[in-house]
């Protein structure tokens, strides 16, 4: 009897070990982070950063959420209400900043957000975050020879530094950035996910306020106070059958 557990558990982990090994992302995933980052920065050409907030957030909570009510992720009247505030609270900090934006960039900002609402759901899927988005970040180089050919107008203002900076903020923060994302996908659903990310303003601002000697505002400590508080009823308040 003995043997036979340890059989079996030796061919299930074996079985776990084969399928991290087969997690090789896919290009659905690769051509959706491709998509993410080339809209996301020609968008900034055109719109300031409270504006790209607003259409980038709205674009990933619909996707998103969308997608989980479609997967039957049922939602109580109080997560519905958190959700609001949620919005309410990243609007209030995010709207000094905002301007009437143009629609080709809002649209290619709305792509961005789109783009990375499926990245994420794709993440929920993911049995080895480092080994997918290694392999995601590898597919997308194919896209390279293309970028170059696009940016031959733009060589004369390219320094050495500004490409080393690039490619550690794409292919190491970033990069970790997506593995940890990886990670806590599947922990998720993808509508509590998509309302955590409603956080991410908050963690930036409190990295400048730490690293930078940026400012606290009132109003910075009010959404922040109104987002995490929604954030938290949300997760923490679950559907019953």
């Amino acid at each position: 009897m003995t043997s036979f557990n340890s059989d079996s558990n030796t061919d299930n982990n074996n079985a776990a070990v084969a399928a991290i090994l087969a997690d090789k992302g896919s290009w659905l995933s690769s051509v959706s982070l491709v998509v993410y980052a080339l809209c996301f920065s020609l968008a900034y050409v055109d719109l300031d950063t409270g504006t790209g907030a607003l259409i980038l957030f709205a674009a990933v909570q619909l996707t998103m959420i969308g997608w989980g009510i479609y997967q039957k992720e049922q939602l109580t009247v109080l997560q519905w209400l958190a959700l609001a505030f949620a919005l309410i609270g990243f609007v209030y900090l995010m709207l000094p900043s905002a301007a009437r934006p143009s629609f080709t960039g809002a649209l290619t900002m709305a792509l961005s957000g789109i783009a990375w609402g499926i990245y994420s759901i794709r993440g929920k899927a993911c049995l080895s975050p480092l080994r997918a988005t290694g392999f995601n970040f590898i597919r997308s180089l194919v896209t390279i020879p293309f970028l170059l050919i696009v940016a031959i107008s733009h060589w004369v203002g390219i320094s050495m530094q500004g490409v080393v900076l690039a490619v550690i903020s794409g292919a190491i923060t970033s990069g970790l950035g997506y593995c940890m994302w990886y990670v806590a996908m599947p922990l998720l659903k993808s509508t509590q996910a998509a309302v955590v990310q409603l956080c991410v303003p908050i963690i930036a601002a409190l990295a400048g306020v730490l690293f930078l000697s940026e400012t606290l505002s009132l109003r910075f400590i009010i959404a922040s106070i109104v987002i995490l508080g929604a954030v938290l009823v949300f997760i923490l308040n679950k559907k019953t059958v």
